[in-house]
């Protein structure tokens, strides 16, 4: 870059650390992470004919399927709680978890022509899908709350407390799973392709070791031999306390939240310093 007289050169090297995020740069770049956002959100549905409409869609499809197949056909208890309010629950956020996994998990093969051509902070990408995630997720949580207004006016037990207040520490501790393992997963998939094919299957496993169709208190009932893997689980701490808080029902330990926010923080820095790594010779390996 010429200006007057004097040259000045932007040089651009890697990372000396690698838990270093580089949030200064970051915030730089916010123009561009907006830009992701919005492409998210536009491509999503675009040449779609309900457009916008799928995100109420889907998770009220999901539950009416859930319903028939789960708390019908299995006879799946859900504590008292109506059917498509338990479903619901889980639902919206299970939806966002698993989807920014996905496609966080895919950050560096989708974008490889991109991050060959135009230097950017490459988090930039996954950050942006998690916060794309984050307004779908809203916009469902909008369609739970119409539901639970609705059951509420009709009499049904349902008894929120004050510990629906923690919601946004649940949504950072989903965000920082789905970033850390999604990310982890990205940077292995440079070298080992295998796992594109793994990443689906295993979302799907992982929901049947999550609260999501069934309330924790079946598990502890029938399955006590199988209880240890679902609390290890740090997401059963997250859907346990949303259900615990807004519908008063379910199970609530300061222990187990602690456990699954500790778990998700150490999470996302191990996956910032694979990330870190890989993104110094991601174009020489891919």
């Amino acid at each position: 870059m010429q200006t007057g007289n004097s040259t000045r050169y932007l040089v651009i090297e890697p990372r000396t650390s690698l838990f270093n995020l580089n949030l200064k740069e970051i915030w730089q770049y916010r123009d561009l992470l907006e830009m992701y956002i919005k492409r998210d959100i536009v491509t999503s549905y675009k040449q779609t004919v309900l457009g916008p409409i799928w995100f109420f869609i889907q998770p009220i499809f999901t539950t009416i399927v859930f319903m028939f197949v789960f708390g019908g056909l299995a006879g799946i208890p859900t504590d008292g709680i109506p059917q498509a309010l338990f479903y619901l629950s889980g639902i919206t956020l299970w939806n966002y978890f698993s989807e920014s996994l996905t496609k966080t998990s895919d950050t560096f093969l989708s974008n490889q022509a991109i991050f060959g051509k135009v230097y950017f902070p490459r988090l930039i990408v996954p950050l942006s899908i998690t916060i794309t995630g984050l307004i779908k997720m809203l916009i469902q949580f909008a369609v739970f709350i119409i539901v639970y207004i609705y059951f509420m006016a009709s009499g049904r037990p349902i008894a929120p407390n004050a510990f629906a207040l923690l919601l946004p520490v649940l949504i950072i501790i989903m965000a920082a799973l789905s970033l850390g393992f999604g990310i982890i997963i990205s940077s292995m998939t440079t070298k080992y392709r295998d796992l594109r094919f793994l990443i689906t299957f295993a979302i799907q496993l992982w929901m049947y070791a999550t609260p999501v169709i069934y309330p924790l208190s079946v598990m502890e009932g029938n399955y006590k031999k199988y209880i240890w893997l679902i609390q290890a689980n740090p997401l059963t701490a997250v859907l346990e306390t949303f259900k615990y808080g807004f519908l008063g029902h379910g199970s609530f330990s300061w222990y187990a939240l602690g456990y699954s926010l500790l778990f998700s923080v150490i999470t996302l820095f191990i996956g910032m310093a694979i990330f870190n790594k890989v993104e110094r010779s991601f174009m020489d390996v891919i």
